[in-house]
């Protein structure tokens, strides 16, 4: 179906541009290209039909494009394990929580276990510099398997944290666990913790606490396995209600 299916909105856009003195063959074009977009309507009885991988990469998608990080937990015994996370979210500033969504412990079981049997962990920003061995640390790797090793990327320790950074990223920080809350309806587990300590390139925090994370190089991903770079188109002041 075209966009013309959806109502007369780019009609009454149409004339909002005019009586705002937009005319010529500028806003011809603008309007030729509104009309010429083509929508697909999908059903989700349909999407539920699609191969598994296929359905999994467009669901992932929609939620648009999401933080790259690495987390680095170790278990009881201290062996290290780093896994790639893309579910990473800021749940407040007072007091300082962070939030990931775990897998089903049947997909994704190590992460987690450590994170429980330890209280801590670190989260680590990825870079294009070491995006290609960030990916691989999704493989299954068994749990004796020290994935720092396993994909070539440096644990870093920084007393008195027990859990792994990793030294070629230029933002990480350290949490200690709050909460695991169970999500009943797939089994999956919304883990909750408090930043304790943040590690960051000099040069990248402005002047009003904002963290410049694009000139960190720090990535973004989308999807299952697709990963980009960030540029800052702009910023606002803080929005409020005007007369």
């Amino acid at each position: 179906m075209t966009i013309k299916n959806f109502g007369k909105a780019p009609h009454a856009l149409f004339k909002k541009l005019v009586s705002n003195h937009i005319t010529g063959d500028l806003i011809k074009l603008f309007y030729h290209s509104i009309l010429s977009i083509r929508m697909e309507h999908l059903l989700i009885d349909t999407i539920k039909t699609w191969e598994r991988f296929y359905r999994a990469n467009f669901i992932n998608c929609l939620s648009g494009f999401k933080s790259a990080n690495l987390i680095g937990t170790v278990n009881r015994e201290r062996q290290p394990n780093l896994a790639v996370f893309s579910s990473v979210v800021h749940l407040g500033s007072d007091p300082a929580l962070i939030g990931f969504i775990n897998r089903p412990l049947a997909a994704a079981p190590h992460t987690i276990n450590n994170i429980e049997a330890t209280g801590v962990y670190t989260i680590n920003h990825i870079n294009p510099s070491f995006v290609e061995k960030a990916h691989q640390t999704s493989a299954k790797y068994p749990a004796e398997v020290n994935e720092f090793e396993a994909v070539g990327l440096t644990a870093q320790f920084i007393y008195p944290i027990i859990a792994p950074f990793v030294a070629e990223s230029n933002i990480k920080y350290a949490l200690k666990l709050v909460e695991i809350v169970s999500i009943k309806h797939n089994n999956t587990f919304l883990v909750i913790g408090e930043i304790t300590d943040v590690i960051v390139a000099e040069g990248l925090i402005a002047n009003d606490g904002f963290i410049n994370i694009d000139e960190a190089t720090s990535m973004a991903c989308l999807g299952l396995d697709a990963y980009y770079t960030t540029t800052k188109a702009t910023r606002y002041g803080y929005a409020r209600v005007t007369k």
